[in-house]
């Protein structure tokens, strides 16, 4: 039995564990059937051509754990912010772990998906704005299918958050291959101020798919920050699909550090609605061996008078293989916009692969729109320029790849986070430099 007819029958298992008014059952019915009909998304989908997933769909994964997964603090410490208090939500095989979270419901809700579904006062929120940023295609539908737990945060009008929240999701490998399908709702009322930092980390060698569907709204003049740190084992697959409608005035920014994983995916989706709206999407991509990263971006822009602003970088070594899939699209009431992208690439050896494909449909006559795309390799002469200046080969490398992500490090707003992904930078470069940037 593939993984397809596997995922298929356990619907129906799953199903039988849920209540049966459950508001999203008519939901997860009509999922199910587009998962069914559509399946998982190969290369002959356009925006699937430099990516497969056929390795992954080999595995006997299981779907739930079997067993209760404990964690001692001392042994994750280090993939929390720990230098500086955060909410946290932390799931452990997909379950809610209380001892290491952190939530709220102290003038803001930082809690599980799954209380929120449950409970009645959450009602309106859930009916205007889960599942209505999603896409109908087959994997964000199996997910949507599956949904059970994740993260549920909801910042009403005018609140600032005062510290960030962290999201984490730790796979043990107690149940072998395991295929989890975490869900994230985030809404920010209008006036509201938010920072997220979302994280999936393996603790084993297991293999693990992970397939996970964000929705974000943010209302008129609302701020959301969202961090995403990618750095798992080589064993671990991750296909990150995030969708984001905003209003009127709303800025929102997206910063993804990929630096491991097998295979990873980022689906990243925005969505201007009303006009004055600021759309940040940055990327950092190291890998090496023969991992994969594909960034696949859609800025769609409705309204008039909007920015969108992307930036990714990548360094790729040994056999890796990158791909960035950029699309700004514009409306033809989107008028007097200013829509930038940028995807910038340095290939370290000689077998990695970049495959580039930087996109603008504009429909509108008023507007401020450019793309560009680099591949090439470090400045031979900057680097014997830095060597005769008595630097290292090693270091005067480091060097060079260090200025060459600065600019995407810059707009990172907290701090100790900004710190701890020059640690991972140094460390993936394989130097230990004297200073930050």
């Amino acid at each position: 039995m593939d993984l397809k007819d596997k995922l298929l029958t356990s619907y129906i298992a799953f199903e039988d564990h849920l209540k049966e008014n459950s508001p999203l059952h008519d939901l997860r019915s009509s999922a199910i059937k587009v998962f069914e009909e559509k399946g998982f998304p190969s290369k002959k989908e356009e925006n699937w051509k430099y990516t497969s997933l056929n390795s992954l769909l080999k595995e006997q994964y299981s779907f739930s754990s079997k067993t209760e997964g404990a964690i001692d603090f001392k042994d994750v410490k280090k993939y929390f912010l720990h230098n500086v208090d955060t909410y946290k939500l932390v799931f452990i095989d997909g379950v809610y772990s209380s001892f290491l979270s952190e939530t709220t419901h102290d003038g803001i809700d930082v809690c599980l998906l799954s209380s929120a579904l449950d409970k009645s006062k959450y009602e309106p929120v859930i009916e205007a704005y889960f599942n209505k940023a999603a896409k109908e295609d087959g994997i964000t539908q199996l997910n949507t299918a599956f949904t059970k737990e994740g993260a549920f945060i909801h910042i009403p009008k005018n609140k600032e958050v005062d510290k960030p929240i962290e999201i984490i999701y730790f796979s043990t490998g107690n149940e072998g291959a395991m295929f989890l399908q975490p869900r994230n709702l985030i809404v920010a009322d209008e006036n509201a101020h938010v920072q997220i930092i979302e994280r999936h980390q393996s603790l084993s060698s297991n293999a693990v798919l992970t397939n996970t569907v964000t929705e974000i709204f943010a209302d008129k003049r609302a701020m959301v920050d969202y961090y995403k740190i990618q750095n798992d084992k080589p064993s671990a697959s991750l296909v990150d699909s995030t969708y984001i409608i905003q209003q009127r005035e709303s800025i929102c920014s997206m910063h993804t550090f990929s630096f491991g994983g097998q295979i990873t995916r980022n689906n990243l989706q925005f969505r201007q609605e009303g006009e004055h709206c600021d759309s940040i999407l940055n990327g950092i991509t190291i890998i090496q061996e023969k991992q994969h990263v594909d960034h696949n971006t859609l800025v769609h822009h409705i309204a008039e008078n909007c920015e969108s602003h992307q930036d990714y970088k990548g360094i790729f070594d040994d056999s890796s293989t990158g791909v960035f899939n950029g699309k700004v699209y514009v409306e033809k009431e989107a008028q007097k916009l200013d829509a930038f992208q940028q995807n910038n690439n340095i290939l370290i050896s000689d077998d990695a692969t970049i495959n580039a494909k930087p996109q603008l449909e504009i429909f509108a006559d008023d507007v401020k729109c450019s793309h560009g795309c680099t591949i090439g390799q470090l400045d031979s002469d900057a680097l014997f320029y830095m060597r005769s200046r008595g630097i290292g080969q090693k270091e005067a490398k480091a060097l060079l790849m260090y200025a060459f992500a600065n600019n995407v490090l810059e707009s990172v707003k907290i701090p100790e986070l900004k710190s701890r992904i020059n640690k991972l930078i140094a460390d993936k470069i394989g130097v230990s430099l004297g200073f930050e940037l």
